[in-house]
């Protein structure tokens, strides 16, 4: 069943539960059983071998995982740090001094939108960061959760996948630059190949802009609405019939009365030079060959080990000033425990994202869906916009935009270069584009998943709740890619494509505006 048609069945088992039931750890338990079975030819004990064997791989393969050691030892970390900064005021004081000075809820919106474009260099790092900085001020202006999410998730991979100097940046400028020396292209190199597709990445401009259009147009749109009324009207920020969710301490011990403000700044601004200045350690370390410079050490960066040592700098501190304010060391257990048990929701959903990921990797599901576009006979034209849909659904299926960069970048450079090599850099574009789509919509994505985390949102009701914002934004993309195709123009389509989505959330505006108007005639 491996590369074939069936190779589907989990992934699509998966999305449909999580839409019929909304329980994403079910659904994922479901998808990793039948794929499983599948795997094994339907023997019982096998599967139940192979489901062992890929759990067991997450923490050990060959020698400890020290990758997903670190992330999951980092997401314990940030839950810790959260708990100090709350246990000593210092979420509080942040927020009153926001509503002093921050008079609109408008503009408590416009933090984690204008912090997730400055946050550029990680999108793991932008969407935790960001959450912490921003909840406070959202939660004092009732915003929910889910809005917050949403925010953080269509910044982050947007404006990082568009970086060079990022982690994705000088990954996809390596890839680009093997690609063009494999199809013999020497016109530019991969860094300048890089600086050119960022015009033609239809859907990352499209995702931006809808966001702030939402912020200044109050755009609920689908099930955001009636989160946004239920936080407005009752306070309740998250679902409540959700459960816990990640990153939720719920008021588990008393906050100090008399916290300040650096009591949450400065364990923050440790977080994010703890970790910068790992990630620019290690790249320098890790550069064995060429030039040491910024995008080289970008490059070669371990961003994993990297936010841990972040993670565990910003826990020392926010203890430190914990215990220099209250002088109670006996409480710090407990505080410690909250913050760790606030984070097991996202720790549950990130192991059985790897997992049900590491299935559908082995039923070779990419490489199915990649055989099937590579073999159909597709029109030069619509190339472009074929490449993006398939490189979404891609990243939907197997919850990876990186993994969809890995299979389709070379097959859409190979395609393009036989065919019109002028198309070169629009495909990859393409693919960038479609992964990042595709990664939005997943309910398994790791980056969709710690965008949840770092907003304290349920993750489902995450998923749900951005996935109108995610579609309009791919199909005011797909028609730009539609008309590149015809045109081979760059910046036409992509004029074209910001247009279309400015005049669909003028005509959501005009609709929410003509509900409310006959509702409240109703009334």
């Amino acid at each position: 069943m491996e590369g074939t048609f069936y190779s589907l069945i989990p992934a699509l088992l998966m999305l449909v539960l999580v839409l019929l039931t909304r329980k994403v750890i079910l659904s994922l338990g479901i998808g990793i059983i039948v794929g499983a079975f599948m795997l094994t030819q339907m023997d019982i004990v096998e599967t139940l071998s192979l489901i062992w064997s890929i759990f067991a791989q997450i923490f050990y393969d060959g020698g400890l995982n020290m990758g997903n050691l670190y992330l999951l030892s980092f997401l314990f970390l940030l839950g810790i740090t959260t708990a100090f900064m709350t246990a000593s005021g210092g979420s509080q004081a942040f927020g009153q001094w926001a509503v002093d000075r921050i008079r609109t809820r408008r503009g408590a919106k416009l933090i984690p939108a204008v912090l997730g474009i400055i946050i550029f260099i990680d999108d793991y790092f932008n969407a935790l960061a960001v959450g912490q900085v921003a909840r406070p001020v959202t939660d004092r202006y009732n915003v929910s959760r889910a809005k917050l999410a949403y925010f953080i998730d269509s910044t982050s991979a947007p404006i990082t996948v568009i970086s060079p100097i990022s982690s994705w940046g000088a990954y996809i400028i390596g890839t680009i630059a093997s690609i063009l020396a494999a199809n013999e292209i020497t016109d530019f190199g991969g860094f300048e190949a890089f600086v050119r597709m960022i015009p033609a990445n239809f859907y990352v401009f499209a995702a931006l802009l809808l966001v702030f259009l939402t912020i200044f147009m109050k755009l609920d749109i689908g099930p955001m609405k009636k989160h946004e009324q239920r936080a407005i009207e009752t306070g309740q920020l998250t679902n409540p019939d959700q459960g816990d969710v990640p990153g939720d301490l719920n008021d588990e011990f008393k906050k100090h009365g008399k916290g300040k403000i650096y009591h949450l700044i400065l364990p923050i601004v440790a977080l994010i030079v703890g970790t910068v200045t790992s990630m620019v350690v290690t790249g320098i370390r890790n550069t064995t060959e060429g030039p040491v410079d910024i995008l080289a050490i970008f490059a070669n960066t371990n961003v994993n080990i990297s936010l841990f040592v972040g993670g565990l700098v910003a826990v020392v501190l926010a203890a430190i000033l914990y215990v220099l304010q209250s002088g109670e060391k006996s409480s710090m257990g407990h505080v410690f425990a909250e913050g760790l048990k606030a984070m097991l929701p996202a720790i549950y959903i990130l192991i059985f994202a790897w997992m049900i990921g590491s299935v559908i990797g082995q039923l070779e599901t990419g490489e199915y869906l990649a055989q099937v576009f590579t073999e159909a006979n597709i029109s030069v034209a619509y190339l472009p916009v074929i490449i993006f849909l398939i490189s979404g659904f891609m990243a939907l299926s197997t919850g990876t935009s990186w993994g969809t960069f890995g299979i389709m970048l070379p097959i859409a450079g190979e395609i393009a270069a036989v065919t019109d090599v002028t198309l070169v850099l629009p495909a990859l574009s393409a693919v960038l584009a479609g992964s990042v789509f595709g990664d939005h919509c997943s309910p398994i994505s790791d980056t969709t998943i710690l965008s949840s985390t770092g907003a304290g949102s349920n993750h489902i009701d995450h998923v749900m709740t951005q996935l109108p914002y995610a579609l309009i934004a791919a199909v005011a993309a797909s028609i730009g890619y539609v008309v590149l195709g015809l045109t081979g123009s760059v910046w036409v389509p992509l004029a074209l494509t910001l247009v279309i989505v400015v005049v669909v959330a003028l005509l959501l505006r005009v609709t929410q505006k003509t509900t409310k108007s006959e509702e409240n005639t109703a009334v």
